[in-house]
């Protein structure tokens, strides 16, 4: 019986670590919790607890208080995946995604200032404007000390007044939608690529030779057509991957 507990175990115990290694479970993607692996594979809580351990101690994943157990990222060179398309991935800020990763984020904040008469930025060839007071937030995003994303977004203060005063460590989606009742109706995103000199002006990746980065930009309206956040930012070419998410009703 002992015998038989052990070995189903370590059975589902390797079917996660198979599905993490064969990349269907991805670095910070969430993996069963004790109650849904009771439920699936009709073991005890003992033992799905056994699984879940294991699976820690191997290092494949992290359990956070709270939240769940997440696949952390073992790859030595960093490598990151973000999904494009998908609002759910959205809502997730930068500083949480890296954290159910394993990685350790960190921000430097260039530039906080209020802009007292709006901004207009061509972004995907259409101008887009934004009047009244706006917040530009410039930002260095880390992970275990390595810069990963140069962030610069302006945020409409007509639409979110107080925002300045906020401390943003969560998605910016989340406090729109919740702090100030916004309604996001739109979000238009774009890639596209550049490749960066190390002598560039304003050039915060400390690269020695030419890297490609990739430039995402983002217009976020509401449904009376207003813009409420416009974003333009640099994410290292070597670092970064983009998966699209397209639903099957908007084929």
């Amino acid at each position: 019986m002992n015998r038989d507990r052990t070995s189903k175990y370590l059975k589902i115990s390797q079917e996660i670590i198979s599905q993490i290694e064969s990349g269907i479970l991805q670095p910070g993607n969430k993996i069963s919790s004790e109650n849904e692996l009771i439920n699936e594979y009709k073991i005890s809580n003992t033992t799905a607890r056994k699984v879940l351990s294991y699976v820690e101690n191997q290092g494949w994943v992290k359990k956070i208080k709270g939240k769940g157990t997440f696949v952390i990222n073992r790859s030595k060179e960093m490598h990151l995946n973000r999904i494009l398309g998908s609002f759910d991935a959205m809502k997730e800020s930068f500083r949480n995604n890296l954290i159910k990763e394993g990685l350790t984020p960190k921000d430097i904040l260039l530039e906080k200032i209020i802009l007292n008469e709006g901004i207009s930025i061509n972004v995907n060839n259409k101008n887009h404007v934004i009047e009244g007071k706006v917040l530009k937030l410039h930002r260095l995003r880390y992970a275990n000390d390595v810069l990963m994303k140069d962030e610069t977004k302006y945020i409409s203060m007509t639409l979110c007044p107080d925002i300045h005063l906020d401390e943003m460590n969560d998605s910016l989606i989340n406090l729109y939608e919740k702090k100030y009742r916004i309604h996001l109706s739109d979000i238009q995103r774009t890639i596209s690529t550049k490749v960066v000199d190390p002598k560039e002006k304003e050039n915060y990746f400390g690269n020695n030779t030419p890297m490609a980065v990739f430039i995402l930009g983002s217009v976020a309206s509401n449904d009376r057509f207003e813009t409420i956040e416009i974003e333009y930012s640099l994410y290292r070419g070597d670092k970064y991957s983009f998966t699209i998410n397209t639903k099957p009703d908007l084929l």
